[in-house]
């Protein structure tokens, strides 16, 4: 697969002060949110928020982790660390990930183990990603970020398209003012890494998006950062 030439989407400011306090508004909105429990989605809520102001790459997963509802910060689990090793082959490297990359998901409590003792976690349902959405919907207007990576099947179907991953892994999007890039959960649970040519699916991805970063001007004001 060639890498067709990176159109540059112009990159907003990052250091605005009042974006910054209305984010912190926004993280304290999930920290309280219990909808799905008084709807009867989820026994307890406990839900996950927090990223910087800062950030141009938004990530959506599709939902938090046992591990990440224990430590409160997204992608905490084994998969979070492949998943901050592809963004630094990207060419966001580790250490500026925490200025520069806002980890998010469709849904913010985690929904339950797999049924009947299956691996991996539940899906969250149609109904907690409904009364999630004005959430994720509000970090896009605050951070109106250049780059999103769709982490998993259902992110790529909630904003590009339902289809197989090896028919859209390794494309990179560009869409309402945005370029979208579609990868695999990086779970050890899921077997769709341990093809060879997913894997290099995966390597064509990351290598536009590094074409893609690699074109942005030095970024402002990663010192700032609600909590």
């Amino acid at each position: 697969m060639d890498c067709e030439p990176v159109v540059v989407v112009p990159i907003p400011c990052r250091e605005d002060p009042d974006r910054m306090e209305m984010l912190r508004a926004h993280h304290s909105d999930i920290l309280r949110c219990r909808k799905c429990e008084d709807a009867g989605l989820l026994w307890e809520a406990h839900p996950v928020a927090g990223g910087r102001a800062t950030a141009r790459v938004l990530v959506v997963g599709q939902a938090p982790g046992l591990r990440t509802m224990l430590s409160g910060k997204h992608f905490s689990g084994p998969g979070g660390k492949l998943l901050r090793e592809w963004i630094a082959r990207g060419g966001v490297p580790h250490e500026a990930q925490d200025s520069q990359v806002y980890f998010a998901s469709l849904t913010r409590c985690f929904p339950g183990p797999a049924p009947k003792g299956g691996a991996g976690d539940l899906r969250p349902s149609a109904a907690e990603v409904a009364l999630c959405r004005p959430y994720l919907d509000r970090e896009f207007e605050l951070l109106d970020p250049p780059l999103v990576l769709l982490v998993g099947g259902m992110a790529i179907e909630r904003y590009l398209v339902k289809a197989p991953l090896n028919q859209v892994v390794g494309e990179l999007v560009e869409r309402d003012g945005r370029h979208w890039l579609p990868l695999p959960h990086p779970s050890g649970v899921s077997r769709w890494l341990n093809t060879p040519a997913n894997a290099a699916l995966v390597d064509v991805g990351l290598e536009r998006m590094r074409r893609l970063t690699a074109s942005w001007p030095p970024s402002e004001g990663a010192a700032d950062h609600p909590s």
